[in-house]
């Protein structure tokens, strides 16, 4: 195994905190110990973590976090009072891998920690090696002060199961724009957008959610309809898979609405990048009065939305 030379393949021009890292990683990957690689948002950790993917041997999968994480909780829905319903649900969804690659791994609802707790643990079990980045320390995983406690055993899960490499480099290289890699690259953020005439309700997960309109494979929302009503991730995946364009219109200032409005449209971003969907942003204002405000993973959003063709 070569991770060197895995990653020198892809033409890129390593810095050396990148370089740093590598050489930690392929000791790790040598012994078959599991990576936890945060750091700031665009080092390369999502790059990295890939080029070490392909090369540990075994069978293996990679996975969305918000995908799987629907997946539990679906099969486990469908499994409710079976004792092991989560070895069980989690055995489906890995099958014979034994190494499991999750990408943007962050935890902010007390729910989803408690149930990633009971997803390590499993794994353990398994003796599945992981491979995650983060933007968070693991000891900044669920901060909010009320329930952080409740995740400290899976915090203490993931430095068991994990080797904790820092990776913060000098360039954030998602500000490095070249030609559109992805279809969600091909967005843009724009003052003005025509709009469909009629608003259509959409049944989703059982609830209904409205829609300025819909068109074959495209979908318009207005932010106050997806954001700032109790609309969840489970939605989004689900709409995700429905349409694979879709435009936000009215995106105001993040800083001047509720935090759980400004969480909700970080987690559409994520869920859009990993669905690879193309996304207009309407607004009267520019990306860098857009993203702003207190929700934890905005840092990640605006690095996220530089990867837009942004127009005026």
């Amino acid at each position: 195994m070569d991770l060197r030379a895995q990653v020198s393949g892809s033409g890129y021009e390593l810095d050396g905190a990148q370089l740093h890292v590598i050489a930690r990683l392929e000791e790790l990957a040598g012994r078959c110990r599991g990576v936890y690689l945060h750091g700031p948002v665009g080092r390369g950790k999502s790059f990295l973590a890939d080029a070490l993917f392909d090369v540990v041997p075994g069978p293996k999968k990679r996975v969305h976090f918000h995908a799987f994480f629907r997946e539990v909780h679906r099969r486990i829905s469908a499994r409710l009072h079976e004792p092991g319903a989560v070895a069980k649900a989690v055995g489906e969804l890995v099958g014979r891998a034994e190494v499991l690659a999750f990408d943007e791994l962050h935890v902010h609802d007390v729910g989803d920690a408690i149930l990633m707790t009971r997803l390590l643990e499993v794994l353990q079990a398994r003796r599945v090696m992981i491979i995650a980045t983060s933007n968070y320390p693991p000891d900044g995983l669920l901060p909010d002060p009320l329930y952080h406690d409740h995740f400290l055993p899976g915090i203490a899960l993931v430095k068991q199961l994990m080797e904790v490499v820092h990776l913060d480099g000098p360039t954030d290289y998602r500000h490095l724009r070249g030609a559109p890699r992805s279809r969600f690259e091909t967005g843009e953020i724009t003052t003005h957008a025509a709009l469909p005439a009629t608003p259509v309700t959409l049944d989703v997960n059982g609830r209904p959610i409205t829609a300025l309109g819909i068109d074959s494979d495209k979908v318009w929302f207005d932010f106050g309809d997806l954001c700032e009503k109790p609309t969840s991730t489970q939605d989004y995946l689900v709409l995700a898979d429905r349409f694979d364009d879709w435009v936000i219109t009215g995106v105001p200032r993040l800083a001047t609405k509720h935090r759980e409005a400004q969480q909700r449209f970080a987690n559409v971003v994520d869920v859009l990048v990993d669905a690879d969907v193309r996304l207009t942003l309407v607004s009267d204002h520019p990306l860098s009065d857009i993203v702003g405000g207190e929700a934890l993973d905005l840092a990640r959003t605006a690095s996220r939305l530089e990867l837009i063709n942004t127009t005026g």
